[in-house]
């Protein structure tokens, strides 16, 4: 079971460079970076963990501009957005950068997808809440779309659409991991057996209930029981809980780290290398 770690990267925090070099020469399996454009100052929607909502939020960097600064100095780190808000991007233009990190990178990009909590953010980029997943799940068909070998058509429901054009580079291998981050529930595993490889269940609470239903889902929408891919988000880790994931067939866990500076992030580092 691969050892990842994820952090909210920001202009105060160690920076992608120095993270990504420390993570590759101790070992860990990769990089994951969380999105969010902006915080309206409003306020309207409660932070999900309840309380205020951390000052890292509002300051976190542009995932796929850190990233590709950790692929330029790197050569086996993985890297990944967890989550990208695929209903707030252009998917034309989300392709194109999806494909252009995991070209530049050599096939080491994981797309994490998600829909998000906060409904005044959605707001500003247009997004109508109530059709947010189904924005999103159009969107990723769009992009595989423009992945595709042979110049693709495609037109959605909610007004977006691509003519068949030519459009390089491809990701590596033809396309991206993609795990769909979200809480547990049959509309859920329904989208991520139709569109995804895999789950990205965050603080992986739930598991040993949840998996049964997920993989009934999968193997009824006629997917390959040994290709779903399970990856616990933002854990706080401990010896008994990834053993449990080890045996619940993960094949990845990505530790949370705290959004500090390169001090306390190395620091913490050292402590989970334990875990390698």
């Amino acid at each position: 079971m691969r050892i990842s770690t994820t952090i909210f990267l920001t202009d105060e925090t160690i920076g992608p460079v120095r993270l990504a070099r420390e993570l590759e020469q101790r070992g860990f399996a990769g990089l994951y970076l969380p999105e969010h454009t902006h915080i309206p100052v409003s306020r309207e929607t409660p932070y999900p963990a309840g309380g205020e909502l951390p000052r890292e939020y509002a300051r976190t960097l542009d995932p796929f501009v850190a990233l590709g600064q950790a692929a330029a100095v790197t050569e086996r780190l993985g890297l990944g957005t967890g989550i990208t808000l695929i209903a707030q991007h252009d998917p034309i233009v989300l392709a194109k950068q999806v494909a252009t990190l995991d070209h530049l990178s050599g096939g080491r990009f994981t797309l994490g997808v998600g829909f998000g909590w906060n409904r005044e953010e959605a707001a500003d980029h247009g997004v109508d809440w109530s059709t947010r997943r189904e924005l999103g799940r159009e969107r990723l068909d769009l992009m595989r779309a423009l992945w595709a070998p042979e110049p693709t058509a495609y037109e959605g429901k909610h007004g977006d659409s691509v003519r068949a054009s030519e459009v390089w580079p491809k990701p590596a291998g033809g396309a991206p991991r993609v795990l769909l981050g979200g809480a547990a529930g049959p509309k859920l595993f329904a989208q991520i057996a139709a569109q995804t490889d895999g789950w990205m269940p965050i603080g992986g609470r739930g598991l040993t209930e949840s998996l049964p239903v997920l993989r009934e889902a999968w193997e009824k929408a006629g997917r390959d029981p040994e290709t779903l891919r399970l990856v616990p988000y933002a854990v706080l880790p401990s010896p008994g809980k990834l053993a449990h994931y080890e045996e619940l067939g993960c094949d990845e866990v990505v530790l949370q780290l705290p959004p500090g500076d390169e001090s306390e992030v190395l620091t913490v580092l050292d402590a989970y290398a334990r875990y390698l």
